[in-house]
C-alpha cells in the first residue's frame, strides 16, 4: 500500500501532457488533420488516408515544438501505440498469403465447382451468411473469410442469378459477425485489452446485440431468397465456369484440407498467427503435390498474389487475388493511424476531449451514445479499424467505472459501431478491403449487410429500455490512469 501511494511524479515529456487552458489549441492537430483528410476524400476523390495521417503526425510535432515540448517523448509514445497493432498486422499479412495459397492449392476452385451443384437460388443467401459466419468464428478473421470462401460464393451467386449486391451483403454479414464473436479475432482481443476487461466477459457481453441482429438478418435473407427460383439460373454459364475450373485444377476432397486444418487449429484454440500460417503451409504442399506448382512459383504467389489465366473472364476475376503485397495498403494504414493516435495522445488532445466529455455525460443514455459517436467518428475520420477499437476504450473506460456501468457495455458498443460498421464505410480499412476483394462497391452491398447495421440498432434499443446494461459498484475517477499507454 505504501508503494502505491509513492508513485513517481508525472513527467509530461514522458507520460504525456494534460489539457491546457486553451481547448482549441489542444485539439488543433486533430482538427487540421481532419481537414486534410476531408480534402483528400471529397475534393481529390482519393480514399487513401495514409499521407493525410502522416501530415497529422508532423502537424502534431510542430505544435509540440511551438509549445516548447519534446519530439522525442511523442515519438516514444506513438511507437508504443504502434506496438499494440503489430500482432494484427502480422495476421493481415498471413491472411494475404492464405488467400493466394488457397487459390493455387485448388481450395477456392473446389468450393466454387461443387458449390454450383449444392446451392439453390432460394436458400443461397441464408446459406452464404451462415457458412461465412461459421468459418469466420473458427478462423477469427473476417478478411480471410471474405477473401477465400466469400470470393467463391460471389462466383456461385453470379451463376445462380443472385445480384452481387445481395451476395456481398450476406458474405459481409456472416464474415464480420464471426469476426466479432471469435476469440481468435484480432479486434475481439484488442478491444477488451484497450478497455481493461477479460476476453470472455467481452464476448458474453456482445451476445444481446449480435444474436438478435443475426437472426433478423437470416429471416430477411430467407425472404429475399424467395424471389429467386430455378428460372433465374443460367445453367450454361454455370457449366462453363465448372468446365474452366476442372480444366485448370485437380479438384477433389483433398484440396479442401487447408480449410479443414485451419478450422481444426481454431477449435483447438491455437493462436491466430499459427492458425493462419498452418493453412498456408498445408495449401502450399497441396499446390506442389496435386496442382504441379513449383516451389518458386508458390513463394511468388505468397508474396505477390495469384494471377489467373484460364481465359474465362469470370474465373480469372475471381481467382486473381492474394499475397503479402495485397495487404501493404492496410498494414501501412494501420501504422500511420496508430502513430497519429499516439502523437495526439501524448500532445494532450485526447485528455482535453475527455475533460469535455466528462462534463457532458450525465446519464446511461448519454454515456452509450457518446461511445457510439466516438467510435463511429474515429472509424469515419481515420478509417483504421484498430484505432477505432482502441481509442474509445482508452478514452471512456474510466467514465464507465465512475458511473458504475460494467465496461462490457463499452466494448460491445465499440465493436457494434467499429468492427461491424467498418466494412460499410468506403474509405475504412474494412470497406476498402471488401470492395477490392469482392469487386463490388462498398455502398452497393452495404444496405444488404443487415447483421452489421442491425447490431448497433439493437444496442441503442437496449440502452433506451435499460436492458442488458450491467452495473457494478462505482469507482472514483482516476485521472492518472486514464489514457495510460501499454508498458
Amino acid at each position: 500500500m505504501i508503494a502505491d501511494k509513492q508513485k513517481k511524479p508525472h513527467d509530461p515529456d514522458i507520460d504525456g501532457y494534460e489539457p491546457s487552458s486553451s481547448f482549441l489549441l489542444d485539439i488543433a492537430p486533430l482538427i487540421l488533420t481532419a481537414i486534410i483528410l476531408m480534402v483528400q476524400f471529397f475534393v481529390f476523390k482519393d480514399f487513401t488516408p495514409h499521407i493525410p495521417l502522416a501530415c497529422g503526425i508532423l502537424i502534431t510535432g510542430l505544435f509540440m515544438k511551438m509549445r516548447g515540448r519534446s519530439w522525442d517523448g511523442m515519438e516514444e509514445r506513438f511507437l508504443k501505440v504502434i506496438k499494440i497493432g503489430l500482432p494484427a498486422m502480422i495476421i493481415l499479412m498471413g491472411v494475404g498469403m492464405l488467400i493466394g495459397a488457397w487459390i493455387i492449392a485448388g481450395t477456392v476452385p473446389t468450393i466454387l465447382y461443387y458449390g454450383f451443384s449444392v446451392f439453390s437460388p432460394s436458400s443461397f443467401l441464408v446459406s452464404v451468411c451462415v457458412i461465412c459466419a461459421i468459418i469466420s468464428v473458427a478462423t477469427g478473421t473476417s478478411w480471410g473469410t471474405v477473401g477465400t470462401v466469400g470470393l467463391a460464393m460471389m462466383g456461385i451467386g453470379l451463376g445462380l442469378g443472385i445480384p452481387p449486391s445481395l451476395t456481398g451483403g450476406a458474405i459481409v454479414s456472416g464474415a464480420f459477425f464471426g469476426d466479432k464473436m471469435s476469440p481468435l479475432s484480432d479486434t475481439t482481443n484488442l478491444t477488451p485489452a484497450a478497455a481493461g476487461i477479460e476476453l470472455w466477459d467481452h464476448i458474453r457481453g456482445m451476445l444481446p446485440t449480435t444474436i438478435p441482429a443475426m437472426i433478423t438478418a437470416l429471416v430477411i435473407y430467407a425472404w429475399l431468397g424467395m424471389s429467386y427460383g430455378e428460372s433465374n439460373v443460367d445453367l450454361s454459364s454455370i457449366k462453363e465456369i465448372q468446365t474452366s475450373l476442372a480444366a485448370n485444377y485437380n479438384l477433389s476432397i483433398i484440396t479442401l484440407l487447408p480449410a479443414l486444418v485451419v478450422i481444426i487449429a481454431a477449435v483447438m484454440k491455437m493462436p491466430a498467427i499459427p492458425t493462419v500460417l498452418s493453412g498456408v503451409v498445408v495449401a502450399g504442399l497441396i499446390a506442389f503435390t496435386m496442382q504441379g506448382v513449383g516451389v518458386s512459383d508458390i513463394f511468388n504467389v505468397l508474396q505477390n498474389g495469384f494471377v489467373s489465366e484460364t481465359g474465362f473472364a469470370v474465373v480469372d476475376q475471381l481467382l486473381s487475388k492474394g499475397g503479402v503485397m495485397s495487404m501493404t495498403w492496410v498494414v501501412t494504414l494501420t501504422i500511420f493511424a496508430l502513430a497519429f493516435v499516439g502523437s495526439i495522445e501524448h500532445y494532450g488532445t485526447l485528455k482535453a476531449i475527455m475533460a469535455k466529455i466528462n462534463k457532458m455525460i450525465k446519464s446511461r443514455v448519454g454515456l452509450v451514445l457518446t461511445t457510439y459517436a466516438s467510435t463511429l467518428g474515429v472509424g469515419t475520420l481515420i478509417g483504421d479499424v484498430y484505432t477505432t477499437c482502441v481509442l474509445p476504450g482508452r478514452l471512456l473506460q474510466d467514465k464507465y467505472k465512475e458511473m458504475g456501468y460494467k465496461r462490457t457495455t463499452l466494448t460491445r458498443s465499440i465493436e457494434d459501431a467499429g468492427t461491424l460498421l467498418s466494412p460499410l464505410i468506403p474509405w475504412n480499412m474494412g470497406g476498402s478491403f471488401v470492395a477490392a476483394t469482392l469487386g463490388i462497391a462498398t455502398l452497393t452491398y452495404a444496405p444488404f449487410a443487415f447483421a452489421c447495421w442491425l447490431s448497433p440498432l439493437f444496442g441503442l434499443l437496449w440502452v433506451f429500455l435499460d436492458k442488458f446494461i450491467p452495473r457494478e459498484e462505482p469507482t472514483a475517477n482516476n485521472d492518472e490512469s486514464m489514457l495510460s499507454t501499454a508498458q
